[in-house]
C-alpha cells in the first residue's frame, strides 16, 4: 500500500521571516488540512512542493482598512489585494457600509458609498445582491460565497444611523436615547455573530454622492459612547475612527475633537485606531495626535495610529475621477466626448491657449458630491503644480520636487498649467499624473518615517476596493517591503521589521491571533515573494466593475506564490482561480 505524504503542501529552502520581527532563518515549512504543521525542519514528502531557495517566506499579510464592502458581492478575486500578499482584509472602514439595511434604504447606502469612497454608484446597483436585512445577514450571505482571501467585517457607524432613525438620519440630526440603545443593540447582535469591531467616520471631505454629509459626521460623545457600550462583557472587537481634524495651527477645536474619540474608545473598552498622515492646511497636527493618542494609551485607553505606506496621494488623468482642468469651461464643453476625441481637440493649439486663460468654476457644493477641499486645490494649480509628478512605466513615489512636472515646465519658460495640461496628453491621455496631497510637505517620505517608527503605529489606510478612480493603494503591502525595507534612499526599516508590522502586529491589533506568524499550529498563510524582483508595476485603469465600471488596478513583479489555509491562490503573479477565503468570525 502506498504511504500517504506527509504534508499536502512544503515550502522548501526559503528565508523564513516568521512575523515575529526575529532574524530570518533558512527552513522548510510543512502544511496539512491548511495549517502549519512542521517550521524549520520539514521531514516527509508532500503531494505538493514550492521551491522557494533564495526567496522570503512570510505569513500572508493582514489588511486592517479596507472598503470591500460592495465589491466582495460579486467578485471572487479581492484584487489588487490578493495579489499584493493580503490573505485577510478588514473591511467596513470609516462608517460607510451596506448592513444593517431595511428594503428601501439600499439607493441612501449606495449614494453614501459612492461618493465618500469613489466607487460607481451604478456598478453598486448592478453588482450588489441585496440578500440581507440584519448585520448578521450579510455576513452569512457574503460568507456562503467563494473568495479567494479570508476576511472580517466591522459594523459601520452610517448604516446603523438609517436604518434606526430613517429620514432623521442625517448631518448633525442629534440621536435620541432610544436610538443610541437601538444602535447599541445592533451593534452588539453583529460583535456576537462575529463582526471584528465598530467603525465611524468624522470628515468634512466626505459626501454623499448627492452632496450630502454622512449621517454621523457630526455624532455626539454621548451618542458613540451609548453605541459602543455593545463591547461591554466581550474579550473582541476594535473601535475605528476617521477624523480629518480639520482645524488650523492652534485652535482648541483639535483638543475638543481629541476628548470625543477619546471618550469613545474608553467608553469601549476596546482598543481603537485613529488614522495619522501629515496635513498642508494645519503641518504640525500629526505631531499633536501622537501626543494625544501616547498619552491615552499610557492612561490605560489603548489607541493605535493608522499610518499609510507612502503619501496619502491621487492619480489624475483624463481618465480618472479628477484632474487640473475638469472645471474649466472649454474643457467641459468637449468632456463628453471619447477619450482620443478629446485628446485630438486637446492638442490644438488655439484650444490649449484658450483654456489656459480659465479659471476653473466650482464643482463642490449643494448636489455634488465632490468635496469643498477639490475646488480649493484646482484654485492653486500653478503652486501645486510644483509637487505633481508623471508616473511612468516604474512609479516612483518618493520623487523629489526638482522632478516635478511645474518646475520642468517654469524651466522651459512655460507656465505650470501648461506642463499640466501637457502631461495628461501623453500616452494618447492614458498618462496618470502624481499628486502626494498628504505626507509630502517637505518633498519626501522623512515625516512618514517617524510616523512608522512610532510604537503605536500600524499599518493601515490602504482604502482596498475605495477611491477606485483616484487610488490604487491596495498595492501598500508590496510597497511597504521593496521601498521601506530595500530600495529607499535614507532611513528604513529591516524587512523583518516591516513583515512583523504587516502580518502579526495587524492580526494581534483585530484579534485574529490564528495568523500573522510562521509557527506550527497557525492557520497556513503565506507569500513565497523574491525580494529582488519584488516591484510595483504602473497602474492601469481596466473596465470590470459591475454596468461596465472602471476601476484602477496595480500589478506586481515578485510574488512566487500566495497561499491560504494551504491552499495557493496566487502564482508566478497570477491568480490560480483558488477560492479557500473564508469569513473570519472575530471571537469565535
Amino acid at each position: 500500500m502506498p504511504t500517504q505524504p506527509t504534508y499536502d503542501l512544503k515550502i522548501t529552502g526559503g528565508n523564513i521571516v516568521d512575523g515575529t520581527g526575529a532574524p530570518r532563518f533558512a527552513g522548510d515549512v510543512g502544511i496539512k488540512d491548511g495549517v502549519i504543521v512542521a517550521v524549520g525542519d520539514a521531514p516527509g514528502d508532500a503531494t505538493r512542493t514550492i521551491d522557494a531557495s533564495g526567496a522570503l517566506v512570510t505569513p500572508g499579510f493582514v489588511d486592517i482598512h479596507t472598503h470591500y464592502d460592495g465589491q466582495i458581492s460579486w467578485d471572487v478575486d479581492m484584487a489588487p489585494s490578493s495579489i499584493h500578499g493580503t490573505t485577510t482584509m478588514i473591511m467596513g472602514s470609516c462608517g460607510v457600509g451596506f448592513a444593517p439595511c431595511r428594503p428601501g434604504d439600499q439607493d441612501k447606502l449606495i449614494e453614501l458609498m459612492e461618493g465618500v469612497e469613489d466607487i460607481p454608484g451604478s456598478a453598486l446597483s448592478e453588482g450588489l445582491t441585496w440578500d440581507w436585512e440584519s448585520l448578521p445577514d450579510y455576513m452569512n450571505a457574503l460568507d456562503s460565497r467563494p473568495h479567494t482571501i479570508d476576511f472580517g467585517v466591522q459594523v459601520t457607524h452610517d448604516p446603523l444611523r438609517v436604518y434606526v432613525m430613517g429620514d432623521r438620519a442625517v448631518h448633525n440630526e442629534p440621536a435620541t436615547p432610544a436610538d443610541i440603545e437601538a444602535m447599541r443593540l445592533l451593534l452588539r447582535e453583529a460583535l456576537e455573530a462575529g463582526a471584528v469591531g465598530f467603525s465611524t467616520g468624522r470628515t468634512d471631505n466626505h459626501r454623499s454622492a448627492k452632496g450630502a454629509h454622512t449621517p454621523a459626521a457630526e455624532s455626539t460623545v454621548a451618542e458613540l459612547s451609548g453605541i459602543v457600550a455593545a463591547f461591554h462583557g466581550l474579550n473582541h472587537g476594535v473601535v475605528q475612527a476617521v477624523s480629518d481634524f480639520d482645524m488650523p495651527e492652534g485652535d482648541t477645536h483639535f483638543d475638543r475633537e481629541f476628548d470625543i474619540l477619546e471618550a469613545m474608545a474608553k467608553a469601549s473598552g476596546r482598543p481603537m485606531s485613529i488614522s495619522l498622515m501629515q496635513r498642508d492646511q494645519s503641518p504640525n497636527q500629526w505631531k499633536w495626535i501622537m501626543d494625544r493618542a501616547t498619552k491615552a494609551d499610557a492612561a490605560g485607553i489603548p489607541m493605535r495610529l493608522q499610518v499609510g505606506a507612502r503619501a496619502i496621494g491621487v492619480l489624475l488623468g483624463l481618465e480618472t475621477t479628477f484632474h487640473p482642468f475638469m472645471g474649466f469651461a472649454s474643457y467641459k464643453a468637449i468632456s463628453h466626448l471619447p477619450l482620443a476625441e478629446r485628446v485630438a481637440k486637446m492638442r490644438d493649439p488655439a484650444l490649449k491657449a484658450q483654456i489656459l486663460t480659465e479659471k476653473s468654476e466650482p464643482l463642490a457644493g449643494d448636489g455634488s458630491p465632490i468635496p469643498p477641499l477639490a475646488d480649493l486645490l484646482l484654485s492653486q494649480m500653478e503652486m501645486l503644480g510644483m509637487r505633481m509628478f508623471t508616473l511612468g512605466e516604474s512609479p516612483n513615489y518618493e520623487p523629489s520636487f526638482a522632478e516635478s512636472i511645474g518646475l520642468a515646465a517654469k524651466q522651459r519658460g512655460e507656465t505650470v498649467l501648461s506642463g499640466l495640461y501637457d502631461a495628461l496628453l501623453l500616452e494618447e491621455g492614458h498618462a496618470f499624473i502624481y499628486f502626494p496631497l498628504y505626507n509630502y510637505i517637505e518633498g519626501n517620505l522623512n515625516n512618514l518615517h517617524t510616523m512608522l517608527s512610532h510604537p503605536l503605529a500600524i499599518p493601515g489606510l490602504s482604502d482596498g476596493g475605495a477611491h477606485v478612480g483616484t487610488v490604487c493603494d491596495a498595492s501598500f503591502p508590496t510597497f511597504m517591503l521593496s521601498h521601506w525595507a530595500r530600495d529607499r534612499q535614507g532611513d528604513k526599516f529591516s524587512v523583518e521589521h516591516v513583515v512583523h508590522m504587516q502580518t502579526q502586529e495587524t492580526a494581534t491589533f483585530v484579534g485574529l491571533h490564528d495568523r500573522g506568524t510562521i509557527a506550527v499550529g497557525k492557520k497556513a498563510d503565506l507569500n513565497v515573494i523574491d525580494f529582488d524582483k519584488l516591484r510595483l508595476n504602473a497602474p492601469r485603469l481596466i473596465a470590470d466593475l459591475p454596468a461596465g465600471g472602471r476601476r484602477l488596478m496595480q500589478t506586481a513583479d515578485g510574488y512566487i506564490a500566495t497561499v491560504v489555509s494551504g491552499e495557493v491562490i496566487l502564482e508566478d503573479g497570477a491568480l490560480t482561480g483558488a477560492t479557500p477565503g473564508r469569513l473570519v468570525r472575530a471571537g469565535q
